[in-house]
Order: C-alpha cells, then structure tokens, then sequence
C-alpha cells in the first residue's frame, strides 16, 4: 500500500510537507525522510508518538531504545502500517530533543497503487524557519495536599513553632 502522509511542522507559518511512502516503510525511514524534505540532516535524536484524533500524545517509539527488552518499541523495527492504517490516524514527531521541532503527521490517503518513485514528495508549503519555535510547557495548577498557603502552613504545623535548635531535641525519646 502507498500512504499519503501529510506532515505540518507545528510554528506560527504553515510549513507542511505531504509525502508518498510505502506503508511498509520502518518509522526509522520515515525520521530519515521527514528530516530531509524539512532539511535537517537526520543525525539528532527524535520519536514518533502515537496520537488520537485530539492531537493527545501516546505510546513513545524511540529512534533508539533503551530497553533491554527484546521487544522493546524502537523505529528500526516498527513500520507505519503497524501505527496508523487508516486515514486520519496521526503520529506525532519529534525531532531534536534540544530544540523540540515538533511534526504532526497524518495519513490522509491510502492507495494500492503502486508509484515507480516512492518515497515522494508531493507537496512542499512554507520554509522551515532556522530555529525551532519556543516550547511552553504549563500545567494546570491542581489543588491538593501540597498545596499549602502560609496560613495553612502556620495552623497545621504550630506543633514546631518551639523548635529553635537541634540540641533541643530529646534524642533519648527516639
């Protein structure tokens, strides 16, 4: 099967790039083939992400794992077709831990048609700017037991307010 696979690099401009691959194709050669058309040169670390139709990242696929398992998710042994097979399903991909240039790839079609230059690219949008955009990473602030004003702090901890010094400490008690 031939995916056609549209990949948008997540900035303020549209930089998408949609490519033919063959849906048997190693994510590691997919890495390879998004960091080309994107001019990088491939030698970064990065991952595939499984997503849901949210966008929600999933389970890692590493370029290089780090498990010992034989079975252990790595690019070089899983293919596309193991991860997405039907259009609309998305990866997410990350390429350069240290700049965060961040992909969405989508499959938009699936062929059985068999095309003489395959991988191909088959649209080109925008240029990939020369640094990565800037990631904001914010949680949402949750109230729970840790989250303590000084008030709180001053009324649930009053039993030490004596303590002024380690030798006042009656070490035989313990």
């Amino acid at each position: 099967m031939i995916y056609k696979i549209r990949v948008v690099l997540d900035t303020k401009e549209d930089v998408i790039r949609t490519l033919l691959v063959d849906s048997k194709s190693t994510l590691e050669d997919f890495h390879k083939l998004i960091a080309e058309v994107f001019g990088f040169n491939g030698q970064e670390m990065a991952s595939f992400f499984r997503a849901d139709d949210e966008w929600n990242q999933g389970e890692e696929i590493p370029l290089c794992s780090m498990d010992d398992a034989p079975d252990a998710l790595c690019m070089a042994t899983t293919t596309l077709e193991q991860n997405i097979e039907d259009p609309e399903e998305k990866l997410i991909y990350l390429y350069d831990y240290m700049n965060m240039w961040t992909f969405y790839c989508e499959l938009i079609e699936v062929t059985k048609t068999t095309f003489s230059a395959i991988p191909n690219l088959v649209l080109s949008i925008g240029e990939t700017p020369d640094q990565a955009p800037e990631k904001e990473f914010v949680a949402e602030k949750s109230k729970d037991s840790f989250d303590l004003d000084d008030d709180d702090f001053d009324n649930d901890y009053d039993e030490f307010s004596d303590f002024e010094n380690l030798d006042d400490i009656d070490l035989d008690k313990y």
